[in-house]
């Protein structure tokens, strides 16, 4: 079973690969229910986590899905995680092993992706050059293949992991920072001028915290639920959404083969 969550489309492809590998069945975290978060797996069968890194941390959503997470015999089963970021993951997998130690499932072996950037809420972030994202999505399906051999065959204790210079200093301080200050949907806007009411940015977005108002334009639920994804910003074909006005002039990005 592989656990995941994706917002720009790189989680899901990579995850979508794990499952033409290992046969097994793909779960959005995003859309798992309270009364569905109870798990018996089959023998033998792997416990994957797919997701994005957010400010060098599992993702909030991540996180909370573990906090309800039930899994019948967790530890007879090989857990395996891969997580995919823009640059370096900093202490993520260290978070998310005591995350899952919490509930009782054991992380047996941890990747990292090096995926094309998507986030672009902060003034000095952009997307990457279209060089840039070629070079690290051929980089990145060559490295995929190679974790999936440890992962077919179940080998514990294995770390390939980008984690950078400063990774206390990114997941704790920063991330802690980004966790309190910068996940939020208060700055998003549309642009009404470009706006063409084609709903792409609602469909987007992985938790349903969007939908359009009367005049056919999106507006944001504002329920504590946002990801600060930018799912909404790079899926819109008109950039007419921004986030505040640091997105100003800046690139979108989605993965695509």
């Amino acid at each position: 079973m592989i656990f995941y969550l994706s917002c720009t489309g790189n989680t899901k492809w990579a995850a979508c690969v794990l499952q033409n590998k290992l046969n097994d069945t793909l779960v959005n975290m995003a859309e798992a229910t309270e009364e569905s978060l109870s798990y018996s797996l089959k023998e033998g069968e792997r416990i994957g986590f797919c997701f994005p890194v957010h400010g060098w941390r599992p993702p909030l959503l991540v996180r909370r899905f573990i906090q309800r997470l039930h899994i019948e015999d967790a530890k007879r089963h090989f857990c395996y995680a891969v997580c995919t970021a823009g640059d370096n993951i900093g202490e993520t997998i260290s978070i998310l092993k005591n995350d899952l130690t919490a509930r009782g499932v054991r992380l047996d072996s941890a990747f990292s992706l090096i995926m094309p950037e998507s986030y672009v809420g902060l003034p000095f972030m952009d997307v990457d050059t279209p060089e840039k994202e070629t070079q690290k999505k051929t980089k990145a399906a060559a490295d995929l293949q190679h974790f999936a051999k440890y992962i077919v065959n179940r080998e514990r204790g294995i770390e390939k992991l980008v984690e950078g210079r400063w990774k206390r200093t990114n997941s704790r301080l920063i991330g802690h920072i980004f966790v309190k200050c910068l996940i939020t949907d208060k700055p998003f806007h549309v642009t009404t001028g470009k706006c063409v009411k084609c709903g792409k940015c609602v469909a987007a977005c992985p938790v349903h915290n969007m939908e359009l108002n009367a005049d056919g334009y999106p507006i944001w639920r504002h329920d504590g639920s946002c990801l600060s994804c930018f799912a909404c910003y790079h899926h819109c074909p008109n950039h007419a959404i921004e986030y505040g006005n640091r997105t100003k002039n800046k690139g979108q990005y989605c993965f695509a083969k």
